[in-house]
């Protein structure tokens, strides 16, 4: 293999599994793919000290991160601590200003400590919330990309979303976002690249998009 290959890592969305990649293919004379898992939080870990030890499963320099929905904000937490080549996040949100009023209502009223028991009782109920509202059609196709159901990981990982505090944009992130994502609506995000049609599940459902133009938006 090329000794300049690119390594890319990708980090799926709360409770997912790699397998929302399975369908992303790049030239495999230039890149190299790596896909992160998520660990178990230690008890009152921060998300910023989360991140540092997921960059531990870093192996190379130099690479690129690409983060889905809350893998979004997890990689932007990594990129902090780490030299990267590229920054993108798919289906997620640069700062806590583009978090839906939802969100930030569920933060002032903390009936988000609610959450975490049912969703973790509950799989059609977990798919819509990391999926949104599309996923009850076909919640037996997306069985298999939920694998994360750890009710101490749910607890964290809805808490981390919710009270995310990120202020300002980090400096050349590559944000991709549909325009009909309906867990970070689009209305409410800034300069990103959008999706004609594109949901909160487009990382699976408009894959081709992604083999065709990730290589360039890496290599540009």
């Amino acid at each position: 293999m090329n000794q300049d290959v690119i390594h890319v890592y990708l980090m799926p969305g709360m409770a997912a599994n790699p397998s929302i990649f399975d369908n992303i293919s790049l030239p495999e004379n230039q890149f190299q793919m790596h896909k992160l898992h998520w660990e178990i939080p230690i008890k009152n870990e921060t998300i910023s000290n989360y991140a540092l030890r997921m960059t531990k499963k870093i192996m190379h320099e130099n690479v690129v991160l690409l983060g889905v929905s809350f893998g979004g904000l997890l990689v932007q937490e990594m990129a902090k601590h780490i030299t990267l080549r590229k920054l993108i996040i798919v289906s997620s949100v640069k700062t806590k200003h583009e978090l839906p009023k939802r969100i930030k209502v569920l933060k002032a009223t903390k009936a988000y400590k609610l959450l975490p028991t049912q969703l973790a009782g509950n799989l059609d109920l977990l798919a819509k919330f990391s999926f949104g509202n599309l996923i009850k059609k076909r919640i037996d196709l997306y069985k298999r990309y939920l694998s994360v159901n750890n009710k101490y990981y749910l607890d964290w990982s809805i808490e981390q979303i919710i009270n995310w505090d990120q202020d300002e944009v980090i400096p050349g992130v590559i944000h991709i976002h549909g325009e009909k994502d309906n867990v970070f609506p689009h209305q409410y995000i800034e300069n990103c690249i959008t999706i004609k049609n594109g949901t909160h599940i487009m990382i699976i459902d408009k894959y081709k998009w992604f083999n065709q133009n990730l290589p360039k938006l890496i290599l540009e």
